[in-house]
């Protein structure tokens, strides 16, 4: 007979775990942690890379032991029956196991047949699953033709076939556009809400946890606060203001001053202004220095202030220093770095990209937005010379893509959201490779390996094997490689995602300096925040320009709620769900 669920679900009592790395070098993962999930609630594990949130929902899950401590999980201690545990939950790792080349349907049937589900019971199961995560139209679509949003939905179902007493969730919305991480959050919540599941959930998204019952800052295997999230947010209390930027200066140029500003935790752009977290409250006197436009305005606190002072306290502050080109280069704001004109890119008879046209200057930060499968990532692809276009006009670096691929690929610098790096190849290895392909060689490479490392302080980490760095230093090589050859412009596919905040922060200081040395960035992110360093954002849906303009102009899509102005997220969801909506739309949508 199986125990009823207890009050408290999940119940984690000064857990050790340690890995020990090929260099012998042993690593606390988690390092006497400690908290409880009551029923019926959400909590959030949120810490920036390494903090031991995955490790720590494996266990959760039974599926690893712990070193010491006690662990119980519906009422079953862990170390005694890790199977019983697992048959009574349900866990959606960060890659969750969908079958690409099998179909919606067929996903689901494999999942219930792998749990013994009836054929009854299917019948009442597989229709509150569609309705759910609105996948019944899409029953016959391959998995991996699916965009990221839809991918996770069906995860999340497969997932929830059997009716699980807890649902461990990791990272569930990396990734994801913020449309498909609206809606995936509804149905999480309404979970919790209407049908009394307990759910623990990672995430990256810091006004996610914000919609929890229970939030848990880790860092560094260890847990630095535990409350609701009122309780994290009361730690930045008078902390926290609104400067002005001086006319004619972007908000990311101030941001960058006051991030490297002792005395500030935090600097963020924010709606065209900057948002500052003081390290002392109300000490504002340390702000008159850096040029901005009035008097700081004091706002209250959000959660993820109170999450970058808990930080800061242990962490200390973040790299700050702004990064030096050998060979900085000349900005002339009336010169064009990229021309796209009717952009066309078709697979048989599908049109990926549908005569999407844009113009980004010589040093400028471009953001190309769109929710998953607006055709962000095929555009990217032709403007890099990866994949040739269909149709139109494309210029980069003053090269035709259509006849000078070669040429212009050697002026352009690429992230890719997965980091395109040799996981068994150490950093000095990675290097060595990638200024070889670029080109460069003897002294020359010398020089470009030796200012690589040291501006990204990768030193430390010169012998490790790349796919055992941290996630954020992962970052740092990934850029450092794309950087060697010194490129004039610098493509970003999603480079930030599943970074935390810390990293993030660290990763726009350098787009920034990079930028006020002549190099040109163009960038995709799903962190709508992002937007705000822009000079200009296009979004793109279904292949076709929805908006483009600066990020003021892209908020006024968006109406004020509640007396406050739109956020950049607002906006991004007005106006790719005007344009689904509209009766272009509609036909399109009866039509499929």
């Amino acid at each position: 007979m199986i125990a009823p669920t207890p009050t408290s679900p999940v119940s984690v009592r000064d857990i050790y775990k340690a890995f020990r790395r090929k260099t012998g070098e042993t690593v606390k993962a988690l390092d006497g942690v400690s908290f409880e999930a009551k029923a019926a609630t959400l909590t959030a594990l949120v810490g920036p890379d390494g903090a031991g949130k995955t490790t720590l929902l494996r266990l959760i899950s039974g599926l690893m032991a712990s070193d010491a401590g006690e662990l119980e999980v519906v009422g079953v201690k862990v170390a005694a029956d890790p199977q019983a545990v697992q048959d009574r939950i349900g866990y959606m790792p960060q890659k969750f196991g969908l079958y690409e080349d099998l179909s919606v349907q067929e996903n689901l049937d494999l999942y219930t047949d792998l749990h013994g589900i009836s054929a009854e019971d299917r019948k009442a199961i597989y229709p509150r699953l569609m309705e759910m995560t609105q996948l019944g139209r899409f029953r016959e679509r391959l998995a991996g033709k699916l965009s990221g949003g839809m991918k996770q939905k069906l995860g999340l179902a497969c997932t929830l076939v059997r009716s699980p007493e807890l649902l461990l969730l990791d990272e569930p919305t990396v990734g994801v556009d913020p449309l498909s991480r609206r809606e995936l959050w509804e149905i999480v919540l309404k979970l919790v809400r209407e049908e009394g599941l307990t759910v623990v959930v990672s995430t990256a998204y810091l006004d996610e946890a914000e919609r929890c019952d229970h939030a848990v800052v880790m860092h560094a295997g260890k847990v630095l606060a535990q409350g609701s999230p009122e309780d994290v947010t009361a730690e930045a209390k008078g902390r926290t203001f609104i400067l002005a930027v001086p006319d004619g200066m972007p908000a990311r140029s101030l941001q960058a001053r006051l991030f490297q500003q002792h005395g500030v935790i935090d600097a963020v752009p924010e709606a065209g202004q900057v948002r500052v977290v003081l390290a002392s409250a109300g000490d504002t006197a340390s702000l008159a220095p850096n040029g901005a436009k009035d008097a700081p305005r004091p706002v209250p606190p959000r959660f993820e202030d109170g999450f970058m002072v808990l930080f800061h306290a242990v962490a200390g502050q973040a790299h700050r220093n702004a990064m030096t080109l050998d060979r900085p280069q000349s900005v002339d704001p009336n010169a064009i770095a990229v021309e796209v004109h009717d952009l066309v890119r078709t697979f048989g008879d599908f049109t990926a990209v549908d005569h999407v046209s844009f113009k980004v200057r010589k040093g400028e930060i471009y953001g190309l937005l769109g929710p998953n499968g607006a055709g962000k990532s095929t555009t990217f692809r032709m403007l890099c010379g990866l994949l040739p276009a269909s149709n139109g006009t494309l210029r980069v670096a003053g090269a035709d893509l259509r006849t000078s691929r070669a040429e212009a690929r050697q002026k352009l610098g690429y992230v890719a959201q997965q980091f395109s790096l040799y996981g068994q190849l150490s950093v000095d290895e990675n290097l060595d490779f990638f200024a070889s392909a670029y080109g460069l060689r003897g002294r020359r490479k010398a020089d470009r390996v030796a200012w690589a490392k040291r501006q990204f302080e990768l030193d430390q980490f010169s012998r490790l094997p790349s796919g055992q760095l941290p996630g954020g230093f992962k970052q740092r090589l990934a850029m450092a490689a794309a950087l060697l050859h010194e490129p004039e412009i610098l493509f970003l596919d999603e480079a930030t995602s599943g970074a935390d905040p810390m990293a993030r922060r660290e990763f726009w200081g350098r787009i920034t300096s990079l930028s006020e040395q002549g190099v040109t960035v163009i960038v995709t992110t799903h962190f709508m925040e992002e937007a705000e360093y822009c000079d200009r954002i296009v979004i793109l849906d279904a292949g076709r320009n929805l908006a483009e303009g600066t990020p003021a102009e892209i908020r006024s899509h968006a109406a004020a709620t509640g007396g406050e102005e739109p956020t950049m997220e607002d906006a991004f969801i007005a106006i790719v769900e005007k344009s689904r909506n509209g009766p272009a739309a509609q036909t399109a949508g009866n039509a499929a």
